[in-house]
């Protein structure tokens, strides 16, 4: 049977893997997301609503996550990149937006720096160009081990309570509910891959000065895990880059605050259609 080209929870063979994506709407230039660690494309469910009437916008399963399950590969941010282009490929999606949030941040930058001619704009949210401090590094090796001793159950409620800022727990109790469940339904195997991916990630900080395609920044003000302070580096290194901080949000600003996020989403997507883009050697480009 056929795969489906358009809809919620396809899948297509890319790299190996079966990767699971929803691709809704109509546009001429898609719109792709990548969620954070340890979640799964559903996090992107308020922006592709907001979005679908006016662009097509896909939200993919990162390899491992969600119904896009491995439980062999070592996963890298390498990795991932090299499956976000060959899933494009598989799409014939030349170019795309590339919106990644967290670790979705960390592949968008890793795939632009590789493949720049792809890309069209670049929406980074809650995430950073660093790489892992060997304190950091040395941390996280130190979780894997306790994770194989103890389970994921310590770890995965630390890092929940970590995401969100106060008022969330105390008003929008569902919303921790529902991403409590995501981050439990994956496997300990993936808890722990995962984290050593984040471990050995390069830095993309350096590459930051090269970036000419617009680009939106977009930080909750009360982000601990990413905080507002490597958004502000961001933004002062890519040239005409847009900061926008969100108050009463923490490190999914995308959920905690849908509606302003989404505000500043549509006002960037607006801009960019007005300033213009044409094709340039098979790849649309601003003019």
């Amino acid at each position: 049977m056929e795969t489906p080209t358009r809809g919620y929870n396809l899948k297509v063979p890319v790299n190996g893997f079966d990767l699971s994506y929803d691709d809704i709407g109509e546009g001429s230039l898609p719109i792709i997301f990548l969620h954070g660690y340890p979640f799964d494309k559903t996090m992107w469910k308020h922006q592709l609503d907001s979005l679908k009437p006016t662009h097509r916008v896909l939200a993919c399963d990162i390899r491992g996550f969600g119904k896009s399950t491995d439980e062999e590969t070592p996963l890298s941010m390498d990795l991932f990149a090299e499956d976000l282009i060959l899933f494009m490929d598989a799409l014939t999606i030349s170019s795309a937006i590339i919106c990644g949030l967290s670790m979705g941040g960390f592949i968008a930058l890793n795939a632009l720096n590789k493949y720049p001619d792809r890309f069209e704009a670049l929406i980074l949210c809650d995430t950073q160009c660093i790489a892992d401090t060997t304190e950091v590094k040395e941390k996280r090796n130190q979780i894997i081990e306790e994770i194989k001793l103890d389970g994921v159950t310590k770890f995965n409620e630390g890092f929940i309570k970590s995401v969100f800022c106060n008022e969330s727990f105390s008003h929008k109790k569902e919303l921790v509910k529902n991403l409590h469940r995501v981050v439990f339904a994956n496997s300990q195997h993936i808890i722990s891959s995962g984290l050593t991916a984040l471990a050995e990630r390069s830095e993309t900080c350096s590459t930051l000065e090269a970036i000419k395609i617009p680009t939106l920044i977009i930080c909750g003000r009360e982000d601990e895990v990413t905080p507002l302070a490597q958004s502000e580096f961001m933004h002062h290194a890519i040239k005409d880059s847009t900061l926008q901080v969100i108050d009463n949000a923490g490190h999914v600003s995308n959920l905690e605050q849908p509606d302003e996020f989404n505000k500043h989403l549509s006002d960037f997507l607006k801009a960019f259609t007005e300033a213009g883009f044409e094709p340039v050697n098979g790849s649309k480009r601003m003019v």
